[in-house]
């Protein structure tokens, strides 16, 4: 073979095994032997303070230390966080979704607040879950609009929070918990404003408190910093969505790693220490979701 064509053939095997390494995410043993644990977070709640500690920080932080290597937080946002971890962009068409492109991996597993939801399942492992969520209806507090009563069937409380916004404004967020495709709120008739300054959950109650709109949906761990920081300023009207469930995220090619971090789970869960987290993040958070705090 003629060294010109030697060459160009090396450098065309050179390209592929560089693509195929961006578009293959890591499973545990490259993970132990790369010897760093690269966890993708998003500026949010408690979770990521943005400060270098949060719930989910300390959690990752503790799951590498579990598994013997280092770590290391990689920031993301909600538009990119899972392109970030499978190197393809998510295109959701209702509840279809198809993977498109190809990106460079920038980390190994999502720890955030990260919701659980049937068409990021399609795309990605979870683990079991790591806390609990559920996603309200909130108005500024001077609104007409009243809280519901509420009842013991959340269905029928769910449906009448939904009547309560009528020809309201809705602040809602797109790819994230916020997503009113989520909750049957899009194509029906609602006056929805997506917020597009940033993809930030945390902007939503000064957003709604700037009149960006008459009405926003906002998750329970964002509800009970908010409800302290902006005291007096929005009330809860109910809830939009059933309880739901926060877990770790990892590409559909590392069960593994995923595995692991369910080991990890359980063994905190059975020291206290997953305990402690919850008191020192989320104090309070107990009475919202007993059910969930009870099990073990």
């Amino acid at each position: 073979m003629a060294p010109k064509r030697l060459i160009s053939r090396l450098f065309i095997l050179l390209a592929c095994a560089l693509l195929t390494s961006q578009a293959m995410a890591a499973d545990l043993p490259e993970i132990k032997s790369r010897g760093e644990l690269r966890h993708l977070g998003i500026r949010y709640a408690n979770f990521v303070t943005g400060a270098g500690d949060g719930f989910d920080v300390e959690l990752a932080q503790g799951f590498a230390k579990h598994i013997g290597v280092k770590y290391r937080l990689v920031y993301t946002d909600f538009y990119s966080v899972i392109r970030d971890l499978i190197g393809k962009n998510v295109v959701r068409k209702g509840d279809e979704v198809t993977l498109e492109g190809n990106f460079p991996i920038k980390g190994d597993m999502i720890a955030t607040g990260f919701t659980v939801l049937p068409w990021r399942e399609k795309v990605l492992l979870y683990s079991q879950p790591t806390f609990p969520s559920q996603v309200l209806l909130i108005a500024p507090a001077e609104s007409s609009r009243k809280p519901i009563k509420g009842s013991d069937n959340l269905a029928s409380d769910i449906k009448e929070t939904k009547a309560l916004i009528g020809k309201q404004s809705l602040l809602v967020m797109e790819k994230t918990c916020l997503d009113p495709a989520n909750y049957g709120l899009k194509g029906g008739g609602v006056e929805l404003k997506t917020y597009t300054k940033s993809s930030n959950i945390n902007e939503m109650v000064p957003a709604l408190l700037n009149r960006d709109a008459d009405l926003s949906l906002l998750d329970v761990p964002d509800v009970i910093l908010d409800l302290k920081k902006w005291a007096g300023k929005f009330k809860v009207l109910g809830p939009i969505s059933e309880e739901q469930a926060l877990a770790a995220a990892f590409p559909k090619d590392a069960p593994l790693l995923r595995d692991a971090f369910n080991d990890y789970l359980r063994k905190i869960k059975a020291d206290g220490s997953y305990d402690k987290l919850v008191n020192k993040y989320y104090p309070g958070i107990r009475r919202y979701f007993p059910e969930f705090f009870a099990k073990k």
